[in-house]
Formats: C-alpha cells, sequence, structure tokens
C-alpha cells in the first residue's frame, strides 16, 4: 500500500532528525517516540485501521456478490420510490450511487428472522419529505444473548445519521441490533440525505441542506416527535398529500410510554434514548440538553462537538443526561503519528505525538465537571466511518463497529431499561453477535483492552462520580 509505505518512511525522516521527545504514554513498556518500536506500532494501527475492507469485505469471497445483489434490488426500489414522486425529488448520493445505501449485505434476511422493519415517511417542519424506518423485536421473541423472552412495551432509540450524504441504511447494523434485544428504534435520513427530500416546502434553511447543524438539530427533533405520535396525538403532515406521509408512528403502541420512576435527570420521565453519528452527534448532543424527551444520548463521534449554527440549532451544550460517547482515533483519512494534532477530520502536524487527551476534551471532560455520568470509548485503530456501514472505499477497523455495539447495547441495558448493574460497563470482555456470509449470526468474543486506543485515553465517570477513572488502559491522561 503506497500511502502506508511513504507514511511510515515520513514517520522514520521525522524520528531521525530528533522532532519527537524520549517517551510518549503512561505505561512503562510504551515505546519511545519515534524508535523503531514506536514506528512499526503505527505502522500496523495504521494498515488495522483498513480491516474492514481488508478482512471483513475484501478477505471474504461472498461478500461482493452479496453487495451486487443488495445493491441492485435497493438501486432499483429507490428509483422506482423517485419516479412515484417527482414533486419531492431526493438529489443525494443515498439516491443514486449503487451500493451507497445497502449497509451490510449479510443482514438483508433480518427483517423476518431476528426482528421486524417498517419503512415510515413523514416531513420535517419545513414540508420537506423524510423517509425512514422503524425496528422492532420479532413478536414472542427472545434476547439473542440472554434468551430471555421479551415482554410488555420497549423503550426507545432514535438514531440521527452523519453528514456528507449519510443515509440511513449505513445505520441499519445498530438499529437492529438493538431491536432484537427489546428496543423499538427509528432511523431516518435528514432532509438533504439518503432517499429524503432535499428542498424544503415552507421556510428555509441556513447553507446547504445536508452540512449544516441546523437541519440535524431539527432532524433529531422532528423525529421524536414522530416516534411519539399516535391516533390521538397524530404527527402534523405540513402540507403533504395523505397518502405520502404517515399520519403517526405505525408501531406506536408497542412503546413504553410509562413514566420512568427512575429518571437519568429530574424530569426526563420518556424513556428514548438519541443517538447520533458525526453531525447527528453534534445535534443530539445539542438536543438532550433541551428536549425533556431525552433520557439518555449516545454520541458516535463526537459528543460535545461544537459546530456553527443558524437560526435553529445552536452550537452550546449543556450536559443534562448520561452520555456515551464512542470516539475516533483517525477522521475520514488516516494519518502516522506525526499528523495527529488538531481534530482527526483536520489533522496538523503533532512532532511530539498524539495528545492521550485529545478525545477527552471535545465533550467527556464537561459531563464530568457537570457531575453527569458519562464513558468515553476510544477504539483502536478507529475512523470516522466506524459507525457506517459504507462497502470497499474508505477506511475502519475490523472490530470498532462490534465495539460499539457491544457498549451501547450495554449503556442502554443499564440507563435506559435499568435492568443490569453499573458494574457490565466495567467488564474486560464483551460478547457479540456478528452476521456471516452463511446467514448464521457468529459469537465473538471482544477483549477491552487491546481493542482500545494506545494514543487517547478511554474513561468512565459513573454513579455520580463514584466510579472514576479517566484513563482505562493507562494511555497516560
Amino acid at each position: 500500500m503506497k500511502t502506508l509505505g511513504a507514511a511510515v518512511a515520513l514517520s522514520a525522516l521525522l524520528a531521525g532528525v530528533g522532532l519527537a521527545p524520549a517517551q510518549a504514554g503512561g505505561r512503562a513498556d510504551d515505546p519511545a517516540v519515534g524508535s523503531p518500536e514506536y514506528l512499526a506500532r503505527d505502522a500496523q494501527n495504521i494498515a488495522d485501521a483498513y480491516g474492514r475492507i481488508t478482512e471483513q469485505q475484501l478477505g471474504d469471497p461472498a461478500y461482493v456478490p452479496a453487495l451486487v445483489s443488495q445493491g441492485t434490488l435497493v438501486g432499483v426500489a429507490q428509483l422506482l420510490e423517485q419516479a412515484a414522486t417527482p414533486d419531492r425529488p431526493s438529489l443525494t448520493a443515498g439516491a443514486f450511487v449503487p451500493g451507497w445505501n445497502v449497509g451490510n449485505p449479510y443482514r438483508a434476511d433480518w427483517d423476518g428472522t431476528r426482528g421486524r422493519m417498517r419503512d415510515v415517511a413523514f416531513t420535517n417542519r419545513y414540508g420537506a419529505l423524510l423517509r425512514g424506518t422503524v425496528y422492532a423485536p420479532l413478536r414472542r421473541a427472545r434476547d439473542p444473548y440472554t434468551g430471555r423472552r421479551i415482554k410488555g412495551r420497549l423503550p426507545g432509540v432514535v438514531i440521527t445519521e452523519g453528514s456528507v450524504q449519510g443515509s440511513e441504511g449505513m445505520y441499519r447494523w445498530l438499529a437492529q441490533d438493538l431491536a432484537e434485544r427489546g428496543y423499538l428504534v427509528l432511523t431516518y435520513d435528514v432532509q438533504g440525505q439518503g432517499t429524503s427530500e432535499t428542498l424544503p416546502h415552507d421556510g428555509t434553511l441556513n447553507g446547504v441542506p445536508s452540512q449544516q447543524i441546523d437541519n440535524f438539530v431539527v432532524g433529531t427533533q422532528d423525529a421524536l416527535s414522530f416516534f411519539t405520535s399516535t391516533p390521538r396525538d397524530p404527527y402534523p403532515d405540513h402540507g403533504a398529500r395523505a397518502d405520502l406521509v404517515d399520519p403517526h408512528n405505525p408501531w406506536h403502541r408497542l412503546f413504553d410510554r410509562r413514566p420512568d420512576r427512575r429518571p437519568n435527570a429530574p424530569g426526563r420521565t420518556t424513556r428514548i434514548a438519541v443517538v447520533g453519528h458525526s453531525m447527528g452527534a453534534a445535534a443530539v448532543t445539542q438536543v438532550q440538553g433541551v428536549d425533556d424527551r431525552v433520557s439518555t444520548v449516545v454520541a458516535l463521534d463526537k459528543l460535545g462537538l461544537n459546530t456553527s449554527s443558524g437560526t435553529d440549532g445552536g452550537d452550546a451544550f449543556e450536559p443534562v443526561v448520561p452520555a456515551l460517547a464512542v470516539q475516533s482515533e483517525y477522521g475520514f483519512t488516516v494519518s502516522p503519528w506525526f499528523m495527529a494534532g488538531g481534530s482527526p477530520i483536520t489533522p496538523q502536524p503533532s512532532p511530539q505525538g498524539p495528545d492521550p487527551r485529545r478525545e477527552r476534551a471535545t465533550g467527556y471532560d464537561a459531563w464530568r465537571d457537570a457531575g453527569v455520568d458519562s464513558m468515553l470509548v476510544v477504539p483502536r485503530a478507529s475512523t470516522h466511518l466506524e459507525y457506517t456501514d459504507i462497502p470497499l472505499v474508505l477506511p475502519a477497523s475490523r472490530w470498532g463497529q462490534a465495539l460499539t455495539s457491544a457498549y451501547v447495547q450495554r449503556w442502554l441495558e443499564h440507563y435506559l431499561k435499568h435492568r443490569t448493574p453499573v458494574r457490565s460497563l466495567l467488564a474486560t470482555r464483551l460478547r457479540y453477535l456478528e452476521p456471516s456470509s452463511s446467514g448464521e449470526w457468529v459469537p465473538v468474543v471482544l477483549e477491552r483492552d487491546p481493542l482500545l486506543s494506545f494514543y487517547y485515553c478511554s474513561a468512565m465517570h459513573l454513579r455520580r462520580g463514584a466510579i472514576d477513572d479517566g484513563d482505562l488502559t493507562d494511555v497516560g491522561c
């Protein structure tokens, strides 16, 4: 791989001219910055940041045929959907680029075998048509991890995608993982992305619809309103024809509307979690501070990300409810150790090596300072694309997505269902069920410490500080 070779060569050159200190990290066995051992470790980390492509996708001969098959089916369905609504155009990559909105093709048979899905459509407050999917367990299903029967009504989860043309199919992995464990989940495309409409019908939004925080904040709040809607309290159609939209959440009866008797914050008695990635993470960070319907928040790269705003989305955030942050070492591209300054999206020179506190500073530290429960997980060799199923073209590690799902499941079991003790988040071995080309879901065991970053600290502040570890694997915070 030419890029990898060039990075290693330049890394060695910079170390040779004395741009690095003698030691990095908090462990005695950490290699010195710029040493041959350090360069070899960094080179391996760079290679591992492509693990999803090299091991899971190109390494499995069944993957590309499955992707082509599903890509064709999804592409044709989306074109027919567009043809049926010519006055509601989706001028997006998700609507027209083959494979963009497929997700993991090995999950194609999930609906009807492990859970159930249903397409929905609603308008945002500007009249733009948003398309989405609701997910739920099968009737009389058992939790695939515990074997226990899933009974009663379900807590809710709303997932907001990332910007730069993220689409809901890329996040199906997490929605399905949660639904089969007993959650009612909504994914949707924000205005200007995926199969949702690009332009508003009433009012305007600042900037490009798919690249502004306003749209993601508004999208999250409107998605929450649709999710909680019922026949008695329908969702407004904002002028859309009745045959285009659902008047309410079609699976509203499945949602557990009982007030939570153990709220995570005063007044937060609705049993809903919001999850967001990238710009969606910035949006849910803001929404959790102002929307009383939110009980807990999960931010996938990154919690607390401040973003310039316009009329309807604020760039400030206030820690109110417990927050799980899963954050990445790299951005859209993979950079060597001497380009770890700034942020992963816009890396800058770092001749001293990576700052181990970098990921704590975006949001986790603010939650800890506010005394609100929070946890930060930084998977090793992770990129900004860990949380999206994108085929073949963009880097992501082999185990980042599995580790993320395992932690999200444990977080929501404790903070939304209140069924597991907080010590479940302290485990150093986690279980995950992973889809395979055979149609079987293969159990894997994730060893926490080797799968966490050795550059950036993972941390936890739980039980209002009774459990407080700012550096889970002794990186150097």
